[in-house]
């Protein structure tokens, strides 16, 4: 197993997790019952993405405001924001499962309050306390794992978390598409997640609390017992003293009040310069993550899907169902490669495919904007004068109007596709449901989001390729970052900021969507994405290191030298202090 007592990182792999999780079969058992809370956090992330088509048509406020739309979505993550910050706190204060168990609570108060909404202001209140849940399951069940896994395998581990949150999310659409027939609709989709909220509870409450938390209250007896399930028995007494090790150094550096006082708390860790530089790695990759756009995807999805040009709701949620099942593949390729390869190595390649596939997307939507049919004035009368868009009847270039022109913000007009043929020009007509019901009943496509477009399927293609490149990389590897990165005494609240500063780049992202692809166009937003990706890019390149393999220990020592990307022997030296040091 060891040179020196530790096992090196290079010979870490997949399968080694599954031999360890065979042999002690407790291991998964951790694992999967915190991972439920990534499950949830991909459930209700997810779940909006289809519901909000259907909350558009029961409450007409809703369809005619975007400002309402994207509320609904992003009050989740304000409230995530909230989860994430009150959840480092009391990951730290009260243990690891304490914040599982009030996160469920959150769950399943959120799912109740949303199921019976009245009006999109409970909506929004529901998604206010989901939110309150995510933020703590975001942050606390990757660091319950992680301090409940041998090092050799953690990464792979914590892994299990990004698949069941991608899970999550893949299971959300295929509730979305089995409820689209089921009266009730959007309240069904947004109700089942307190099921799974219910079932993590129970489970949580059978499960021990982190041994290294236990560990750092004083409760030594405790932590060993936990660590004799862990590791084989030759490995206890090693890792028990490299957890005393640890704790002493690090109550040496505390103040007196150090638990007591969350502000001394923050002013110690940012003035100790190991939680300093890890803070500027987790955050970069934590915000990075956000600014690829990814969440444009997950929360939008069925709506880019109808931008492209695919105006049937069920089309658009079924085409989604394939984005968001190649995302939980991608969590499978992480799992199986992140311990072997690498976590620095896997986020820049990630980066790489993901402004690729981005800049693709930008000209896939721009050539679908310029080759939108054009408008018929025959078309448009046919369905008679009242029916005809006003904003059309009264332009004085009517004649140049194409799909694109009518479906302006401004307009308040539907494109209804040509009968013998939807690339053919079409009518612009009035948005209203009598309308509508004209247009369908001679057999033609309404489009409310996007026109029809020979190039659309290319978006639907791209949108996956983009996913199958952030999944492995930048979909798991930020929140195992996060997981290791930080001393133990300041894991908990090291990683709410980290979480924080993730959940606050996601709002942004998730309130200016739709605005930004009324403004630029979904090309130019697309394209406002890859820019951010770019940079990105960068900051990872010169502030992320490698910590794959690594005990905690170790990495604290790798970061109290400082890390760059041009010293060549960063990695090298930290693992030969590794193969001659005893955990």
């Amino acid at each position: 197993m060891v040179e020196g007592g530790i096992q090196k990182a290079d010979k870490t792999e997949f399968t080694e997790c599954w031999r360890t999780a065979w042999h002690t079969p407790y291991i998964m058992r951790l694992a999967l019952s915190a991972g439920i809370g990534g499950l949830l956090f991909g459930y209700d992330t997810g779940v909006i993405s289809g519901a909000l088509l259907y909350i558009r048509e029961d409450f007409k406020s809703v369809d005619k405001k975007t400002w309402l739309q994207e509320t609904i979505v992003s009050m989740a993550v304000a409230g995530a924001i909230v989860g994430a910050a009150v959840g480092g706190w009391i990951n730290d204060r009260f243990g690891r499962r304490v914040s599982i168990l009030i996160a469920d609570v959150l769950f399943f108060i959120g799912a109740l309050i949303m199921a019976a909404a009245p009006a999109p202001w409970m909506i929004i209140l529901g998604r206010i306390f989901v939110g309150f849940g995510v933020g703590m399951a975001s942050m606390t069940a990757p660091l319950y794992i992680s301090e409940a896994s041998p090092h050799r395998i953690r990464g792979a581990l914590v892994s299990t978390n990004g698949f069941l949150i991608t899970g999550g999310q893949f299971l959300s659409y295929l509730i979305n598409l089995a409820f689209t027939h089921t009266k009730g609709t959007w309240r069904w989709m947004l109700g089942v997640a307190g099921l799974p909220a219910i079932v993590q509870f129970v489970l949580m409450l059978s499960l021990p609390e982190s041994p290294r938390w236990l560990y750092r209250k004083g409760k030594v007896d405790e932590a060993r017992s936990i660590l004799e399930k862990i590791y084989p028995a030759e490995e206890v007494d090693e890792e028990m003293q490299a957890l005393k090790s640890s704790v002493e150094e690090e109550k040496a550096l505390e103040g007196p009040d150090g638990d007591r006082d969350i502000i001394s708390k923050l002013k110690q860790a940012w003035n100790n310069p190991i939680v300093r530089r890890g803070l500027y790695a987790g955050i970069t990759v934590q915000v990075a993550q956000q600014f690829v756009g990814i969440n444009t995807v997950m929360y939008y999805s069925p709506t880019i899907i109808q931008f492209a040009g695919f105006a049937s709701n069920q089309t658009a949620l079924a085409l989604s169902l394939i984005t968001s099942g190649l995302n939980a593949v991608g969590s499978i390729v992480s799992m199986a490669f992140v311990d072997r390869y690498g976590r620095r190595r896997l986020m820049i390649i990630s980066m790489f495919g993901i402004i690729s596939c981005l800049v693709v997307l930008s000209i896939v939507f721009f050539q679908a904007s310029a080759t939108s049919p054009r408008i018929s004035n025959d078309e448009s009368i046919r369905f008679g004068g009242n029916s005809t868009c006003s904003s059309y009847v009264q332009a004085r270039d009517s004649s140049s109007w194409d799909c694109m022109n009518c479906l302006q913000k401004d307009t308040n007009c539907a494109f209804c596709s040509n009968g013998a043929n939807r690339f053919a020009p079409g009518a612009c007509l009035a948005a209203n449901d009598d309308i509508k019901g004209m247009c369908r009943g001679e057999h033609r496509t309404w489009y409310t989001k996007g026109c029809p477009s020979k190039v659309g399927f290319l978006a639907v293609v791209f949108l996956g390729l983009y996913i199958i490149v952030y999944s492995p990389g930048m979909g798991t590897v930020p929140w195992i970052v996060n997981s290791e990165i930080y001393p133990l005494r300041f894991r908990g609240i090291g990683g709410g900021i980290a979480a924080v500063s993730n959940w606050s780049a996601n709002l942004i992202v998730s309130e200016t969507f739709l605005t930004l692809t009324e403004h630029l166009g979904s090309a130019g937003t697309f394209l406002l994405f890859a820019g951010f990706s770019f940079i990105g890019l960068v900051f990872i390149f010169f502030l992320v290191p490698e910590t794959k393999g690594l005990p905690f220990e170790e990495v604290e020592k790798m970061l109290e030298k400082g890390y760059s990307p041009f010293k060549k022997k960063n990695r090298s030296k930290t693992e030969g202090d590794i193969s001659s040091t005893k955990a």
